[in-house]
């Protein structure tokens, strides 16, 4: 055998290699999806210019005030209709994707996952204003729209329908002064891995305004009826879980597992308590907080969950950073900072960063939930400079505004956490796990 051919199959036999452990390679298993941090390697996305992933972060952390705002205007609404991709501050941090095929024959999309929305909704083509990765319903042999007489579009605000008659149920959503869409309420398949949603509702965008909507369109995990886990009750029992790879995972991804098959066994769980004025959103009780021994004094009322004035405590997957309300971060930032050693100095959002040489004597977080407690591994409470000079702690306040009483649990703080939602039994489950 000559040097050539030597050659040739040791390359052949790379490429198959490689092939066989592509970790950007679709799951088999029907349960499990990809989940994607969405300027990872596996994405089709690119990442904003920056020196470094931290940069990247502190970036995209710099929206999450506009999504607080958001959430916390949700809570406060006297209603239960459920909104069709309700809120450009949503729009604003999409954070992990998912990978998906809609219509049949499938089409792949990457989709924002996002567990405080309900409704899915992608930009179809000829859309006005889209990016140029589009739905395409005319090559779907499974694709209608629905009309004003369905039980659906009664559930979506901005309704455009007329009094009388039937037609396509159509609807606006503006959002503050940056973004917009026009959308048809519409059904086909959807296919997540091996698993096949005949009749999936969603919304097909026909024009947009603004620049925060996310290229490829939005699934939502919320609580409402419109959403994922409501629309295949019948498949996955109302249960779900993620594990959220940490942003600097570039080359890996996480997973989503839908359905109790494959959940873990033995995981700790805390109630998840309802909110009928805004059903769709994941509380939980959080009872205190501790730094390193010291449970930190704040008020009860500060965390105590109150349906009426939305205050409590809910988990985000699209918020970046923890935000507490101002006094309570105040009281757990003090904290944090008598047991490590100063100066002190701030980082975009960040504004406790101390000397990385000192970050040996950093304070373990524990979160206090009814019936659970959750120590947060340090590189869950601490993030680093860029040049890794710098350690800070990675929470901050929540913003000043009008209904400034929701404390949410972000995306930084859950990656490598198995986090489990069981709707059917109302609780949410947590384990340590690497999500990579």
């Amino acid at each position: 055998m000559d040097l050539s051919t030597v050659t040739f199959l040791f390359f052949a036999l790379l490429i198959s290699s490689v092939k066989a452990f592509d970790p950007c390679a679709t799951q088999p298993d029907a349960s499990d999806l990809s989940v994607i941090p969405i300027y990872g390697k596996c994405s089709p996305f690119t990442a904003p210019k920056s020196n470094s992933w931290v940069t990247t972060v502190i970036d995209m952390a710099s929206k999450d005030p506009e999504r607080v705002k958001y959430l916390s205007s949700l809570v406060g609404q006297k209603t239960t209709a459920v909104p069709i991709a309700s809120g450009q501050q949503v729009l604003n941090t999409a954070n992990y994707v998912v990978r998906v095929k809609l219509g049949n024959p499938g089409q792949l999309m990457f989709m924002v996952l996002d567990t405080s929305n309900d409704a899915a909704w992608v930009p179809c083509a000829g859309c006005t204003g889209c990016s140029a990765t589009t739905f395409q319903p005319n090559t779907s042999s499974t694709y209608r729209s629905l009309d004003c007489s369905m039980t659906q579009c009664t559930q979506v605000r901005g309704l455009s329908c007329p009094e009388t008659g039937n037609s396509a149920c159509l609807f606006n959503q503006s959002y503050g002064g940056d973004s917009s869409l026009s959308a048809t309420l519409v059904q086909d398949s959807l296919a997540l891995a091996n698993d096949v949603l005949p009749n999936f509702v969603f919304g097909c965008i026909n024009s947009i305004s603004g620049g925060s909507i996310p290229p490829q369109g939005l699934l939502g995990l919320g609580r409402g009826p419109m959403s994922l886990i409501s629309q295949s009750q019948s498949l996955y029992s109302g249960v779900f879980s993620y594990c959220l790879p940490s942003f600097r995972s570039y080359y890996f991804s996480g997973s989503l597992k839908l359905g109790p098959v494959g959940q873990p066994k033995n995981i700790r769980t805390t109630p998840l308590l309802h909110n009928p004025h805004r059903p769709s959103l994941y509380y939980v009780n959080l009872t205190g907080i501790s730094v390193g021994r010291v449970l930190v004094p704040v008020e009860p009322e500060l965390l105590a969950f109150n349906p009426n004035t939305g205050a409590g405590t809910i988990i985000d997957s699209g918020t970046v950073i923890t935000r507490f309300v101002p006094p309570v971060y105040t009281a757990i930032r003090d904290e944090f900072r008598k047991q490590v050693k100063g100066p002190f100095s701030s980082l975009g959002a960040f504004d406790t960063c101390f000397a990385a040489t000192y970050e040996a004597v950093a304070p373990v977080i524990t979160l206090h939930f009814t019936g659970m407690d959750l120590k947060l591994p340090m590189e869950n409470s601490l993030i680093h400079s860029s040049a890794g000079s710098l350690a800070c702690l990675s929470m901050a306040a929540a913003p000043n505004n009008v209904n400034s009483v929701l404390n949410v649990i972000a995306n930084l703080q859950q990656q490598n956490l198995r986090m489990m939602f069981d709707e059917a039994n109302s609780r949410l489950g947590i384990a340590r796990e690497l999500c990579n």
